[in-house]
């Protein structure tokens, strides 16, 4: 299985990173967190479509959500991510985004 990594900052100030691109035939297995997080869950938006449409990433019944803590290796089932193309991060909840006091570079693991 060959590995890449994918980086994605969440800006100083906003809790939601850019767009990534995972690709067609590629699945999220890790997130890498970095050494200065501001404490807060993980949090996603998925699209299926290239970027046209953004939904809330759902687990079997749930929002997904990931408990992170800086300098953690949070591993991911890859089957949650099938059909996934593309992924923004989010440091909280929709509802209670935690905004990070510095820019905060995670590193998205795919297979």
């Amino acid at each position: 299985m060959s590995l890449t990594t994918i980086p994605v900052t969440i800006a100083n100030t906003t809790a939601l990173s850019p767009a990534a691109t995972l690709g067609s035939n590629r699945l999220l297995v890790g997130i890498a967190m970095p050494s200065g997080w501001d404490a807060a869950a993980l949090t996603f938006q998925a699209s299926i479509d290239g970027g046209q449409t953004w939904l809330e990433m759902q687990g079997a019944s749930a929002v997904l959500t990931y408990a992170a803590a800086a300098g953690q290796y949070i591993a991911v089932d890859p089957a949650l991510w099938r059909g996934v193309t593309m992924v923004k991060v989010r440091s909280g909840t929709s509802g209670s985004p935690v905004s990070q006091t510095a820019d905060r570079a995670l590193q998205l693991v795919v297979s």
